[in-house]
């Protein structure tokens, strides 16, 4: 399965991205699918997963301004992202996955190339 992350840019603080995430395969339906993002300098961290076993879970740091969803017929996930802020700052990720220990990025079977997300203050 390859998937394919799009939708970074610049923004200014308070404002909003969504990003998506399309598989190459009707399968990835199946996996848990999950993003992560790395700043300069830090480790990639979580921020978000949809799972057809556990429903949905974010990181702290965006619960109540990040949404994620999936649209099976179109092979896609979304990270809808507001009230963004310079912390936010980073390059996102997307990930599936078949295991239910979500916040572990090893457990990820298969990622995304990456997009830029800058928030300017």
């Amino acid at each position: 399965v390859q998937l394919q992350a799009s939708g970074g840019g610049l923004v200014q603080a308070g404002g909003s991205l969504r990003l998506s995430c399309i598989a190459s395969e009707q399968t990835a339906n199946y996996y848990n699918m999950g993003w992560f993002r790395q700043a300069p300098g830090k480790e990639r961290e979580f921020v978000a997963i949809i799972s057809r076993n556990f429903g949905i879970r974010y990181s702290t740091d965006v619960t109540g301004r990040f949404t994620i969803s999936r649209d099976d017929a179109k092979r896609t996930v979304y990270l809808q992202m507001n009230s963004l802020k310079p912390e936010d700052t980073a390059v996102y990720y997307c990930a599936a996955s078949d295991d239910r220990r979500y916040t572990d990025l090893k457990t990820y079977n298969y990622w995304g190339q990456g997009t830029q997300v800058t928030v300017s203050s």
